[in-house]
């Protein structure tokens, strides 16, 4: 994916949304070349805040612990962009559209990018920095999704866009909530 056509993607329905959508990524390319180097990026920012932050309570835990936790995170992410799509492909059905499973994959995959990128925040060692870039995250992926529906589902109607934006965002909190879950039992499991 072209890193500069990013921004547009999330300010524009048309710019970066119509060149993806030209551009036409199969779904095993999107998932090897994309998806895979991006869900990496929070299991070994989670590795670094263990090796950076070893005297924090919630972090002492063993390297093998540690591990462990990142590769069932990493594991859930690269499940969970297959099951998205499949879920924002049938999610055109309530706006009385159809989109292809490639184009419904392009959404689930580019819509979490913002949440791939949050835990490079954790750089900074600070809560507060941390919440803000959680919040800014999920609002650029909830921009994501209300500009790239119109062109997944090739929307004319703004009632229709809203409709599957909302349809597609409830569905990916959903995911991400059944992902923190997976993340806090499995961190559980590990400290028990």
């Amino acid at each position: 994916m072209n890193p500069m056509m990013f921004p547009k993607m999330l300010s524009s329905h048309a710019e970066g949304w119509e060149w993806l959508m030209r551009v036409h990524p199969s779904v095993p390319r999107m998932y090897l070349a994309y998806v895979v180097p991006m869900s990496a990026i929070p299991p070994a920012m989670l590795l670094y805040a263990w090796h950076a932050y070893s005297g924090a309570p919630l972090l002492e835990i063993s390297r093998n612990q540690a591990m462990l936790l990142a590769a069932v995170f990493f594991v859930s992410e690269l499940l969970m962009v297959p099951i998205m799509a499949w879920v924002v492909q049938r999610i055109g059905a309530v706006a009385d559209a159809q989109a292809s499973y490639r184009d419904a994959f392009a959404l689930a995959a580019v819509v979490p990018t913002p949440l791939w990128l949050m835990p490079v925040a954790l750089f900074v060692p600070s809560v507060v920095f941390h919440a803000a870039a959680m919040l800014l995250a999920l609002a650029a992926s909830a921009a994501l999704i209300y500009q790239g529906v119109d062109r997944v589902y090739r929307l004319e109607d703004e009632g229709h866009s809203r409709l599957a934006a909302g349809s597609v965002f409830a569905a990916g909190l959903v995911a991400w909530v059944l992902m923190m879950g997976l993340a806090f039992v499995s961190w559980g499991m590990v400290l028990t």
